[in-house]
């Protein structure tokens, strides 16, 4: 054995640990072979094997596949993951059009525009909105809100007169001039629109708390209940009265009062009306304006009626609501009256404008001063600072007023300054019509973007000032004025006065497509009265989707395309009424109505 462990040692290391038995059994060969030979021989060597290199590759090849199997564990182990695929791109291509079948058809197909205008001659009627619990906005439903317009049944294929409405009641004047009436608050058990006071020939209605306030074509003015239990009346009362229910008179089975201004001029009559919840003003055709009580559950106590000192205990003898003349506006031609819930604005023909009654939010165009929350008697409304040091000469044309806001439309033109330029875009005698608000911005009924609880003054609607268009008429940019304000309590719309355009006839090409007036809405929204389908107000203006919501679109093959198409509501023209224009003619328009809560777009005739 001790013969051996010379050779062993001289093994590689490698050849010992892999390959002990091999090298065991050669050197015991080589030690039987020594032994056995003679001394005379000389020793053999033994020679190495070619085999010494193969172990050591062998080696090399464990230790990479050991490594191998090291560095794969942990993939082989964990979870199978799904490989990143970039998704596959869809082709998606354009439904094929309705092809139309005449030149009408092509119009109604290219443009919504043109499909509102038609649809608004074809189907005259109410569309409503907003406050249901007086069942006004839907009669026949009794959901709390609607949401979205809806057409009134009542009112189909009719054109109205003039439109008015209030939570629990409405009221409306039909073509022939008779008033009609409908809600809770006149009828709980039955608020179907019903014909109340006839035969009157009225053309313009108001509203108060509790009653309906009415002008005949005549000029003459009657006030009557909201309530058909107070109208059924059989005892009619005695003008002689001075009570409450004094200086009436009546027709058929309707109780009504009538108001009638004193001391008119010859062939001098009321030509408007205007009114808040407590009082109405009345404008007559000489440009004098009288003021009266128009509720029976309180008496105007915040200046609104414009007599300095006048309130239920210094009233005259008489009837409560007569009309009282406001003698601090003798001398100017008033030309426009409106009024919010407990303040009036009168606008003069040269632009002046004054205001009167509560101020509690800044609403008269002043800032806001505790101890004197209203005034009793009109004052001038200071538009000179608006315009300080803009080179502009202001002029107002337009007032509007309702809740605790007050507007004006402005038309400012640039006079010659000394740096002028005549290359620039405003140049000198251009003309820019603003819009500004007053009052409380709280609900956003301001339009101005800001939640302002009361206005240090008038702010302007930059989102409807300064706006132009270019007219082909004229080959000219001319500015978008105002056509109208409608404000309710909290919500407003206005109705822009842009170029319209109703003249397509099967004169004239398949491209020439009618379109009307664009309609904006802001403010509150608690009761969905600016139908937009939800319920946030909205601090600025925005427009809403076409009365028929989607519909139209649909039947022309454009589904999914009523988000892209805004309301406009078709301008004053005379036309066919009914479906292909087959019906009577009659000159129409469509127009907007905002209320308390509640809005509504009608044909008017």
């Amino acid at each position: 054995m001790a013969a051996y462990r010379p050779l062993l040692r001289q093994a590689p290391l490698a050849f010992r640990s892999l390959r002990p038995t091999p090298i065991r059994t050669t050197a015991l060969r080589c030690s039987r072979y020594i032994n056995t030979s003679s001394d005379e021989h000389e020793p053999i060597q033994q020679k190495p094997r070619g085999g010494g290199i193969r172990p050591i590759v062998g080696g090399l090849l464990i230790a990479i596949l050991a490594g191998g199997a090291v560095l794969a564990y942990p993939a082989l182990t964990a979870e199978e993951k799904q490989p990143n695929r970039v998704p596959t791109a869809e082709i998606v291509y354009e439904k094929p059009r309705v092809l139309p079948d005449n030149k009408e058809d092509c119009r109604e197909l290219i443009s919504n525009q043109h499909l509102q205008v038609k649809r608004s001659w074809e189907h005259p009627g109410v569309y409503c909105w907003g406050s249901n619990t007086g069942r006004v906005a839907a009669p026949d439903s009794t959901d709390a809100a609607i949401k979205t317009p809806r057409r009134i049944a009542y009112f189909d294929g009719q054109l109205i007169r003039d439109i008015k409405l209030a939570q629990e009641f409405g009221a409306a004047i039909s073509e022939q001039g008779d008033l009609v009436q409908w809600g809770t608050g006149f009828n709980k058990d039955n608020p179907t629109p019903t014909p109340t006071l006839k035969g009157k020939d009225l053309i313009r209605l108001e509203i108060s708390t509790d009653r309906v306030i009415a002008l005949g074509k005549d000029g003459s003015v009657y006030s009557l209940p909201a309530a058909q239990s107070d109208q059924s009346k059989a005892e009619k009362p005695s003008s002689s009265s001075w009570s409450l229910w004094s200086g009436g008179g009546g027709g058929g089975n309707i109780s009504y009062r009538q108001l009638k201004p004193k001391g008119l001029g010859w062939g001098e009559s009321v030509v408007n009306i205007a009114g808040g919840l407590e009082h109405v003003l009345l404008l007559t055709s000489s440009g004098r304006v009288f003021s009266a009580a128009s509720s029976t559950t309180g008496y105007p106590s915040k200046g609104q009626l414009g007599v300095p000192g006048l309130s239920w205990e210094t009233r005259p003898q008489g009837p409560y609501d007569q009309p009282h003349e406001i003698a601090t506006l003798k001398g100017f031609k008033i030309s426009k009256i409106a009024s919010g819930d407990y303040h009036s604005m009168a606008l003069a023909q040269d632009g002046r404008v004054f205001v009167f009654g509560d101020n509690t939010w800044g609403q008269l165009g002043f800032e806001v001063e505790t101890a004197i929350p209203y005034v009793d008697g009109p004052i001038p409304l200071p538009l000179s600072k608006m315009y300080r040091g803009t080179q502009e000469s202001p002029r107002i044309t337009s007032i509007a007023a309702g809740g605790s806001n007050s507007f004006f439309t402005v038309d400012a033109t640039r006079m010659t300054g000394p740096s002028d330029d005549a290359n620039k875009a405003l140049r000198p005698g251009n003309v820019k019509c603003d819009v500004w608000a007053c009052g409380s911005g709280i609900y956003g009924s301001l339009g101005t973007g800001r939640w302002t609880h009361v206005t240090l003054g008038p702010s302007k609607i930059k989102s409807l000032s300064g706006l132009s268009e270019y007219s082909e008429k004229t080959d000219s940019v001319v500015p978008i004025r105002l056509d109208y304000l409608s404000v309710g309590s909290t919500h407003a719309a206005a109705v822009m006065r842009n170029i319209t355009h109703v003249d397509a006839s099967p004169k004239t090409s398949s491209q020439d497509t009618n379109w009307g007036a664009d309609v904006l809405f802001w403010g509150g929204n608690e009761h969905y009265q600016l139908g937009t389908g939800k319920r946030n107000n909205t601090p600025t203006p925005v427009y809403i989707s076409p009365l028929d919501g989607a519909k139209g679109d649909t039947e022309k093959a454009r589904a999914g395309e009523d988000k892209l198409h805004r309301l406009q509501i078709a301008p004053r023209a005379t036309v066919r009424l009914g479906e292909g224009g087959k019906g009577r003619k009659a000159t129409v328009e469509q127009k907007v109505e905002c209320g308390r809560y509640v809005t509504a777009v009608y044909s008017a005739s």
